[in-house]
């Protein structure tokens, strides 16, 4: 009994002081929906006008619409094109490089998150690289303006940003399976693609999912590649969280966003979670 009382004892400091950093902030966020604030004076009589503001006004409810829809794409293209690419990396690569390649997929990380937004501006920009490659085939007359400052250029710079959050899990549980396995399917007379879809596929299914979650519930709440890419067409509810609470001065406000998105977040993960429960169990 001495060890299992010691061990608790020397975890319960430091798991209290996580616990309280997560907790702390998050009940305060919970109790400033329920106030509001008149510029400095802040009403702490409890009210749900803020979260009828919400549901009722279509600016914020179109937000939050295009905030779940950029992060969704997001998610979807980083996922279809990081799969490949850990697929490879498993499957076809030497084990003796292996850790090169996953060195190669980690670069990324050396440099600024900023700094990665700023290339995609050059690279998306009006006189960008991109436009200066399309003028010099000749494929247009003129620079294209849509290719910066949407939604589109957001969800461009995203992918690109969460591309190695997606491709480590899924090598991960790629590197799990039996390779047994692969090749009784394939002695039952499977083919290479009903294997992938029939035995692969099932299998590296938590990583898939780790992958999905990891990239989609941060970039709902990024604000620094909206402001800096996405122009008036391609702000999300953290840019607008951030204008309640610095721009407007209004903390309750950016509270009821923040828990509202939160609240949709949390559902919306446990929903792929379920499916692809549902879709592996299936093919099982």
């Amino acid at each position: 009994m001495q060890d299992p009382r010691r061990g608790l004892t020397l975890v319960a400091p430091p798991l209290g002081y996580a616990v309280a950093l997560l907790a702390g902030p998050l009940l305060a966020i919970f109790l400033f929906s329920f106030w509001t604030q008149d510029y400095l004076t802040i009403d702490r009589t409890p009210t749900l006008a803020n979260y009828r503001e919400v549901l009722s006004d279509p600016i914020y409810r179109t937000i939050m619409a295009r905030s779940l829809w950029i992060s969704g794409a997001v998610t979807i293209i980083t996922v279809v094109l990081a799969f490949p690419v850990a697929y490879y990396i498993s499957f076809r690569v030497r084990a003796d490089r292996k850790s090169l390649w996953l060195f190669l997929v980690t670069i990324p990380f050396w440099t600024s998150y900023l700094l990665r937004i700023f290339l995609w501006k050059v690279i998306l920009g009006y006189n960008g690289v991109m436009n200066s490659g399309l003028m010099g085939l000749g494929l247009v007359d003129e620079p294209l303006t849509a290719l910066l400052y949407n939604a589109n250029a957001v969800v461009i710079t995203l992918s690109h940003a969460f591309a190695p959050f997606a491709i480590l899990p899924i090598f991960v549980a790629l590197e799990k399976i039996d390779r047994a396995l692969l090749e009784a399917a394939r002695d039952l007379g499977e083919s290479a693609v009903t294997t992938f879809f029939r035995v692969t596929l099932p299998l590296a299914m938590p990583g898939v999912v780790a992958a999905l979650l990891i990239v989609f519930i941060p970039t709902v709440g990024d604000y620094v590649t909206p402001a800096q890419v996405g122009g008036p067409g391609g702000l999300m509810i953290a840019n607008m969280i951030q204008t309640q609470f610095l721009g407007l001065n209004n903390a309750p406000m950016g509270a009821t966003l923040a828990v509202v998105a939160m609240v949709l977040v949390t559902i919306i993960s446990l929903a792929i979670v379920w499916l692809a429960r549902r879709l592996a169990g299936g093919r099982r």
